[in-house]
């Protein structure tokens, strides 16, 4: 069985890193029984062409592992995640997800991690989310939003208590930086630290966390310098840990959709924390944060083309099995059209992300092209999802049917990581920069705009 076979796998993984020689043993795996356990079938899945994206034969063996791995362990138990708006496994998931090396991909080999790039890390986000988008959703928040950021900001100490645990899936990471006025516009944050001899102590509140209500270490961020000559420069990132006292989770919310992705709010009330478990520096928090932005929304398109995937491996073969008019229905030209479109879309998404993934792994961050791939992959979500209903008519909007749940999974990512207007206002502010326009000057025609409505009110 294919449950067999990942395990197996997973152990030729560990050792193979251990061995610095990863990739010769999983191609000598992926020959044996892991090549025997099936392979994807045009009649189930839609076959993703990974020559036309330029992967490397190592990083399509990732893909197949992860996809027969998520598609036996997770897609069947998606539209009860959704349903019930909970994992009861999942703690032995994410257990099984550091076994098969999945929670520390980017992480050096000497912190435990697997020691390889965005690219193969959009790959796992990608076919766990064509699996269930929630599910994704919760595995981007752990492995780039929390383990990631201590990777990339964390001093030796700090990385040795806390990576090991998140690595192997024993413990969930997360990321706190929205509050219920202070989502796009960070700095207006009102969670504040204050210091006391050797720790600091925190009172406030963040909101709409990722992870929240599973979470053992926590990447949250406080102002520290209320007074800064700047917003932005009295915020400071701390790392967080459950049981901390102070520390408390109000009940996950009841979401449209990535239901099963829990989210809730935190709660820190004279919340005692070591200065030693500052992230990043003193007050350099926005710093750490936005050191790994781009990046989020890279992962967040990749988790993207997940949804739009698995809305292609529902409606194609619906419309080649559901028949009117005595033909399938697969061969009307209107439905033609739709599979034209829908998979045009998944396609041009497909590359712009990846290209963007291949640039982060060169160390090339753009934050126009990051910003750029998750706003055009989120809206051809939604819109690849709506196709996708109408495609199935009448059961297509009915929930026997997963295919309201992609729809409602991908508005999600419309809105999270920078919704679709502040995505756009980086795009326009990166052209204005590039031809000398100064951050105050971009501010003016809004200015201009306010004054000139007010006096039309008059």
């Amino acid at each position: 069985m294919v449950q067999v076979s990942i395990r197996k796998m997973a152990t030729m993984w560990r050792n193979a890193l251990r061995a610095g020689n990863f990739f010769t043993r999983f191609s000598q795996l992926s020959g044996s029984k892991v090549a025997q356990a099936g392979t994807r079938s045009c009649s189930q899945y839609v076959k993703i062409d990974d020559d036309l994206y330029g992967l490397t034969e190592d990083q399509k063996q990732l893909r197949e592992a992860v996809f027969r791995f998520s598609q036996e362990e997770l897609a069947p138990l998606a539209d009860e995640i959704d349903k019930n708006n909970d994992f009861p496994g999942i703690r032995e998931f994410w257990k099984k997800l550091g076994d098969m090396g999945l929670l520390g991909m980017t992480v050096p080999t000497e912190y435990g991690g697997t020691g390889m790039g965005y690219l193969d890390h959009c790959l796992a986000m990608e076919e766990i989310s064509r699996a269930s988008g929630a599910i994704g959703l919760s595995y981007g928040a752990h492995s780039n939003l929390c383990v990631n950021q201590l990777v990339r900001n964390g001093n030796e100490e700090q990385k040795a208590k806390y990576l090991p645990k998140l690595i192997s899936g024993e413990h969930f990471g997360a990321l706190a930086m929205s509050e219920a006025n202070a989502g796009s516009d960070v700095v207006s944050m009102r969670t504040k630290a204050e210091k006391h001899g050797d720790y600091y102590v925190l009172n406030g509140t963040k909101f709409w966390i990722t992870n929240g209500p599973d979470a053992d270490t926590l990447v949250v961020y406080a102002k520290t310098e209320p007074h800064a000559d700047k917003p932005q420069h009295g915020v400071t990132a701390f790392i967080i840990e459950r049981g901390m006292e102070g520390f408390s989770t109000s009940p996950k919310l009841d979401k449209l959709g990535m239901r099963g992705s829990n989210t809730c709010e935190l709660v820190f009330e004279d919340c005692k924390v070591p200065a030693s478990n500052i992230l990043g520096g003193l007050n350099r928090g926005i710093y750490v944060l936005f050191s790994g932005l781009d990046i989020e929304r890279a992962l967040g398109g990749a988790g993207c083309l997940g949804v739009m995937q698995s809305v292609l491996d529902v409606t194609v073969p619906y419309l080649h099995t559901r028949e009117a008019f005595g033909q399938k229905i697969g061969t009307f030209q209107m439905m033609q059209g739709k599979m034209a479109d829908m998979y045009t879309q998944l396609s041009v998404c497909r590359s712009y992300v990846y290209n963007v993934a291949r640039a982060l792994d060169r160390g090339c961050i753009i934050p126009k092209d990051c910003a750029g791939a998750i706003l055009f992959a989120a809206e051809c979500a939604t819109k690849v999802a709506l196709d996708g209903i109408q495609c199935l008519g009448g059961n297509g909007y009915v929930n026997d049917y997963p295919t309201g749940r992609f729809l409602r999974d991908a508005k999600l990512y419309e809105i999270g990581a920078g919704t679709s207007e502040v995505r756009r206002l980086i795009i326009g502010r990166a052209f204005n920069a590039e031809y000398g326009v100064s951050d105050r000057e971009q501010q003016k025609p809004k200015k201009e705009t306010q004054k000139g409505q007010h006096s039309a009110a008059q």
